[in-house]
């Protein structure tokens, strides 16, 4: 089989994302036959080298779509600040793709991007959504609030810092007080509800300003305290 047989071959396979052992099976080659294939084709611009066992037959492919690929064999979906900054809910933009998943704790460079894969407990798993071709999971805004909470009380602290936070119209606190009842450590539940109490009470206050502010208004004691004087 030739090259451009063995792409087309490929091709056909339906899969965007596959690794070595994927091509190997699917042209019936050896697995050392199959990498020097994928080499030759990537060297053609054909396909895309992720990283070491892992390609890409698309070229402009969304580096979320690698989720599943990077914490295999694990689930995982986009959390934390990823899923923040793309619910409008921090402003920075995360210079890795974080990932929520029941695996190991790892960084992951791939040539798209590099992945930060955090370990949850598998009942605190859940809460994404799921959208595109190949499929993108994406935790929703009060399941990307609670992850980050939830390993706010790490030992690595690498969370502890949250950054400032929006909450999105339509935020459903009562879906992210569901989630608390999934976390199994009390002392970590009775944390982390302390954490997302402080976080509501910060949105709610940032909202009477802002309503405040279109109104006109001066904050409330402002008036009083000009009197006062």
């Amino acid at each position: 089989m030739s090259a451009i047989e063995a792409y087309a071959e490929l091709r056909r396979f339906g899969r965007p994302v596959l690794t070595t052992e994927d091509a190997a099976t699917r042209l019936g080659a050896s697995l050392s036959a199959s990498s020097r294939l994928l080499a030759r084709l990537a060297a053609a611009g054909l396909v895309v080298r992720l990283r070491r066992g892992l390609w890409s037959l698309e070229e402009d492919l969304d580096p979320l779509a690698l989720g599943d690929y990077v914490a295999a064999p694990f689930p995982a979906y986009v959390s934390f600040q990823s899923a923040l900054h793309l619910h409008g809910m921090v402003e920075q933009i995360p210079r890795v793709v974080y990932l929520a998943s029941p695996g190991p704790t790892r960084r992951t460079p791939t040539s798209l991007a590099t992945f930060s894969v955090h370990c949850i407990s598998p009942r605190f798993f859940g809460g994404f959504a799921t959208t595109g071709d190949p499929p993108i999971r994406v935790a929703t805004p009060e399941k990307a609030l609670m992850d980050t909470l939830y390993l706010s009380c790490a030992k690595s602290r690498l969370f502890a810092r949250l950054p400032e936070l929006e909450l999105p119209a339509g935020f459903r606190v009562r879906e992210a007080r569901r989630w608390l009842g999934r976390i199994a450590s009390p002392a970590r539940r009775v944390m982390v509800e302390r954490r997302l109490q402080t976080v509501l009470e910060e949105a709610r206050g940032d909202a009477v300003r802002g309503l405040e502010q279109q109104r006109g208004r001066r904050p409330a004691g402002a008036a009083g305290r000009g009197a006062r004087r």
